[in-house]
């Protein structure tokens, strides 16, 4: 049963299955981000409270308190490291979306639906290439996995967590590139994912 307390290491394995074309990894590992920044952007507005604080103004909105709950999640998850480096990368682009959530409102608009609908379209042509239905507004859990799978898949491209990503491979299958002229892999049901059984202990 899916549940938001699992480890880090099965939200990534569960979420790896529908992402092992290495042309759909590529699309998130951009457009994941371009969401997530667009999504900050937005949360912007409106201001809840300001603060000078070392010569400049810092601004608490809607996206800074997400990214403070949001963070102790990662943390927890069991891989203190990967959830460290998601909550700094969000942590970047709030303080990057923040000025722009405080602009005119067309230049909060612009900015904000912008990354958003160009992070959809990488992730909706990465699914192409992956011939799966993209799972990513299955629920809150998927919401929460996509930039843990992005921060693991840069850490895998640069040779870190061998263990992890030999688990993931073990589990959810190496990476590769799909044969585009050949017939698509069955699409899981709209809007859900299906979990593989567990085998009954012997």
């Amino acid at each position: 049963m899916a549940t938001l307390f699992r480890p880090a290491d099965e939200l990534l394995v569960e979420y790896a299955r529908f992402h092992r074309d290495r042309r759909n990894i590529h699309t998130h590992l951009v457009g994941i981000p371009l969401m997530v920044f667009g999504l900050a952007v937005l949360f912007s507005r409106p201001p809840l409270a300001t603060a000078d604080w070392a010569g400049l103004r810092w601004v608490l909105t809607p996206a800074v308190l997400l990214w403070a709950l949001s963070t102790p999640w990662y943390l927890s998850r069991g891989l203190p490291g990967l959830g460290l480096l998601v909550g700094a990368m969000h942590a970047v682009l709030v303080l990057a979306a923040t000025p722009l959530g405080q602009a005119g409102s067309a230049t909060w608009l612009g900015w904000g639906l912008g990354p958003l609908l160009l992070g959809g379209l990488l992730h909706l042509a990465g699914h192409y290439y992956e011939g799966r239905a993209p799972g990513l507004v299955q629920d809150l859990i998927d919401l929460l996995a996509a930039p843990l799978f992005v921060a693991a898949e840069m850490l895998f491209s640069l040779g870190w967590l061998a263990t992890l990503r030999q688990k993931v491979e073990r589990e959810a299958g190496p990476t590769r590139l799909r044969d585009l002229t050949g017939p698509l892999t069955s699409m899981p049901v709209a809007g859900r994912r299906t979990h593989r059984p567990h085998r009954a202990a012997r």
